[in-house]
């Protein structure tokens, strides 16, 4: 019962914020000549636009115990203008995930040698993988140089969303810490979504909210994403200014896995930038002479 109390309010409380974001114009949705006094759409307009009954999806919004069916889901998922993040965010708080089979025990996740050995030999671009709860579970030379030596952490502390929101390194060192921290919020809820009862992923949050006023406010906000490619601009202390790309990759012999590779564009400051960095990280760095940092 404490499980699926949980969870109804953790559905309760995204289907109230994703309707706030919707624009009434913008759905189709003819005047009534009423004075709008919240955000967003009212219960009984996502109702009408997903072919519900107004008292059935207020049912939905406050949690109580009902089971909609596969058609209703996606309804209401086109009423809330979700995109396909927010929709399988839907099905997972709902308790229709795409993979219908029953979830395997989570056991502690290990990297595989091969998967090791592939970003160690991409030694010219920063890599990492990451797992549940954007644990950090591998990085190569480069993504140590560039973001942070999370092997010289302690366990607990090799953690994406918590470097980033909890080490005044990664403040510094992110230009738009602002997006990218936003964004591990709403990756992490992503997450959260996949196994609500998930006790590590519970005692992160907890820990993130207690501790930084940004996570707390934004967790809040329950907007989820999950970003599969996009760019970071950072300022870095030993090469100055530059940008990457990143790609994220899935690894289908590990489902809770992803590989993140970051690039730069060939012959752009930030490649040079890069290359720098490669020259300072080396095994020999002690007998090589370091590269003037490229001007920003």
């Amino acid at each position: 019962m404490g499980r699926m109390a949980g969870l109804n309010r953790e559905l309760a409380d995204f289907l109230r914020r994703a309707r706030a974001q919707v624009d009434p114009s913008r759905a189709g949705l003819p005047s009534d000549g009423r004075v709008r006094r919240v955000k967003g759409l009212r219960r009984e307009e996502v109702a009408l636009l997903a072919g519900v009954s107004a008292d059935y999806y207020a049912r939905l919004e406050q949690g109580r115990r009902i089971n909609p069916s596969e058609a209703v889901v996606e309804a209401i998922g086109r009423a809330l203008e979700l995109d396909d993040a927010g929709r399988t965010h839907l099905r997972d708080l709902i308790g229709l995930p795409a993979n219908p089979a029953p979830r395997r025990s989570r056991a502690v996740q290990r990297v595989r040698p091969g998967l090791h050995q592939l970003i160690d030999a991409l030694d010219g671009e920063p890599a990492l993988v990451l797992g549940r709860r954007t644990d950090v579970l591998a990085a190569n030379r480069m993504a140590k140089a560039l973001f942070a030596d999370f092997d010289a952490m302690p366990p607990k502390e090799r953690n994406y969303a918590r470097w980033i929101f909890l080490d005044e390194s990664a403040r510094a060192l992110f230009i738009d810490w602002r997006d990218q921290a936003r964004a591990a919020v709403e990756s992490l809820r992503f997450e959260v979504g996949k196994d609500p009862a998930d006790a590590a992923t519970g005692t992160l949050v907890a820990e993130l909210r207690e501790r930084s006023s940004d996570f707390d406010q934004w967790w809040e906000q329950h907007r989820v994403h999950q970003r599969t490619h996009g760019s970071k601009r950072l300022r870095h202390p030993l090469v100055g200014e530059l940008t990457v790309e990143y790609e994220s990759l899935a690894l289908p012999g590990d489902p809770d896995m992803m590989l993140y590779v970051y690039t730069t564009p060939p012959g752009s400051p930030s490649r040079q930038a890069m290359d720098l960095l490669a020259s300072w990280t080396a095994s020999d760095s002690g007998a090589r002479t370091p590269r003037t940092a490229p001007e920003s």
